[in-house]
């Protein structure tokens, strides 16, 4: 019998797309790799998020051979459109079922919510080792933000395959300390199934904040600049933010943003409609565009819609305390508001835009304070969210799970 190989990740987005949901999983296939692991990649193929012309279906990088499925890929702004993104890719998938049976072990995470189900099959038929990594809970990231009713088909099905992806899972990962909680609470694991391993974002030091070299420095001038990078959907509550940047319309304050989702296009039209000057707004960056971004930054907004804690983590709170940049936090009490209230930053609740708005006006009075705070972030970055701390522990993970 032909010996199996490690592991095989399942994911829909991956190498070499710049989005962090594709960028996490081949920084953890390339730590595996290292600590001696066979690993191999089944995935989408890019459309939105990569620079590349004619992207092999089959390729091998760095001995990683990643197969990449072509599926029906629509717009992602509306509900529609990724349903039947979700079910498109998790139909090609279902077709590739039998490739799992070649490893000892399948990693698939929660985007889209409907792919764990088919891993799951492969524990079954195979007696694979199944890995799922949470990175938002469904059917309660739809209901929380009034996207799907509770009792609706599609969340009676999730609840279905949740029930057996929970219970055939050999391992959880979830990405915060109240992720694994509401996991405990509300689905059939144990806790010694549900590591916690929150995300990350590889280190490339701070920048010297030389605004003259900087390409928004003709858009921002000597303002203090408050940023929002990455995602603007369903489960940011933007609403706050935008509360205080009415508050602020009139003063020294500029706001960047970048990114995607589709709460983005009702800002640039609010922002158009009702005269807001100080505010831009880009898609996504990546490269140096991001890395020029973050570095004419002076502190960052990271939001959340009341309810969401312990259903997701964003991302890009990581690309903030790695450059060192204090955080304006929106949301529930949660790890990151636990490293806010250590000194990174400023916390309000859902709502609350007026103490958003004189928090800003205080970090604007403040330089020495903000540079504290800076401090602060990189020190908790450097102790806890570099990408060879966090991937070390899916090593470790596998070390013992193999």
């Amino acid at each position: 019998m032909k010996k199996k190989k490690d592991i095989l990740f399942l994911c829909q987005f991956f190498y070499p797309e710049y989005i962090s949901s594709a960028q996490l999983p081949w920084d953890t296939v390339q730590a595996l790799k290292e600590a001696g692991f066979t690993v191999d990649a089944l995935c989408g193929y890019p459309r939105e998020y990569s620079e590349g012309q004619n992207i092999p279906v089959r390729e091998t990088v760095d001995g990683i051979h990643i197969h990449r499925l072509k599926y029906i890929q629509t717009g992602r702004a509306g509900f529609i459109g990724r349903i039947i993104n979700y079910f498109s890719f998790t139909f090609m998938v279902l077709l590739h079922l039998f490739e799992m049976a070649s490893y000892r072990a399948v990693v698939v995470y929660s985007n889209p919510p409907i792919l764990p189900w088919i891993a799951s099959w492969a524990k079954v038929l195979f007696g694979t080792k199944l890995v799922f990594v949470s990175y938002d809970l469904y059917p309660e990231v739809a209901t929380v933000t009034n996207t799907l009713r509770e009792g609706n088909i599609i969340c009676r099905l999730m609840e279905h395959i949740n029930k057996r992806v929970y219970r055939r899972a050999d391992k959880v990962v979830a990405l915060s300390s109240e992720m694994k909680d509401y996991i405990l609470a509300h689905r059939n694991a144990s806790d010694a199934q549900v590591d916690v391993i929150p995300n990350w974002y590889a280190d490339q030091g701070e920048s010297d904040r030389n605004r003259e070299k900087n390409r928004f420095r003709d858009m921002v001038g000597d303002r203090f600049v408050v940023s929002y990078f990455g995602n603007m959907g369903t489960m940011q509550d933007m609403d706050t933010i935008l509360g205080a940047i009415r508050e602020l319309k009139n003063e020294d304050v500029f706001f960047l943003f970048a990114g995607h989702g589709n709460k983005m296009e009702k800002l640039k039209t609010i922002a158009a409609e009702e005269g807001i000057a100080n505010i831009a707004i880009h898609d996504f960056l990546h490269g140096q565009a991001f890395r020029d971004a973050l570095a004419i930054s002076d502190c960052a907004f990271v939001s959340l819609e009341k309810g969401a804690t312990g259903l997701c983590v964003p991302s890009k709170t990581y690309s903030y305390m790695m450059q060192g940049l204090p955080l304006l936090a929106i949301m529930d009490e949660c790890d990151i508001v636990r490293d806010v209230e250590a000194g990174a930053g400023a916390w309000v609740r859902n709502g609350e835009s007026k103490k958003l708005a004189d928090a800003i006006r205080t970090m604007q009075r403040s330089p020495e304070a903000v540079a504290q705070m800076g401090k602060i972030c990189r020190k908790l970055y450097l102790e806890n969210y570099t990408t060879e701390i966090c991937t070390k522990k899916y090593v470790t993970l596998f070390q013992a799970l193999l």
